[in-house]
């Protein structure tokens, strides 16, 4: 994985291939392409390319303070099975503007192992966690994958 370069450059983003990577997820099925665009707008965005063309990409949403959210971590499938999505994730925690961060929240269905091998762990206090979904989207989840 030596011959892929990382960079949190926005200019670098191929948003037609994001659009159609997350477009195709389980997370966000359908999802429209400016809604895609306004969530590169609002984050702290990394692409990995090889050889210029763009083969990964993650996101986090911060206040630079106290929390941040990892989201959209994917990795096109000619690259997948060499810990892309790992070094995608290990870049952020490595980057100096997320030390101190006191909470770094995700979630997936299937890539437990990735992140569990990059210290996240299951919700020490699940009881305490809620959240609110726009009707569509809920609608979307409780579609079986």
């Amino acid at each position: 994985m030596s011959d892929v370069d990382l960079s949190d450059d926005k200019t670098r983003l191929d948003v037609a291939r994001i659009h159609g990577w997350l477009a195709s997820s389980y997370w966000s099925p359908g999802i429209e392409r400016s809604l895609v665009e306004r969530a590169i707008a609002g984050s702290h965005c990394l692409g990995a390319y090889r050889d210029g063309a763009q083969i990964g990409y993650a996101r986090m949403i911060t206040d630079h303070a106290t929390f941040a959210w990892l989201a959209d971590v994917w990795v096109d499938e000619s690259a997948r099975g060499a810990g892309l999505a790992r070094r995608m994730v290990q870049w952020f925690l490595d980057d100096p503007r997320y030390a101190g961060i006191r909470r770094i929240g995700l979630t997936t269905a299937d890539a437990h192992g990735v992140y569990a091998a990059l210290g996240f762990t299951s919700l020490l206090r699940p009881d305490r966690y809620m959240e609110r979904l726009a009707p569509q989207f809920a609608a979307l989840l409780t579609v079986p994958v």
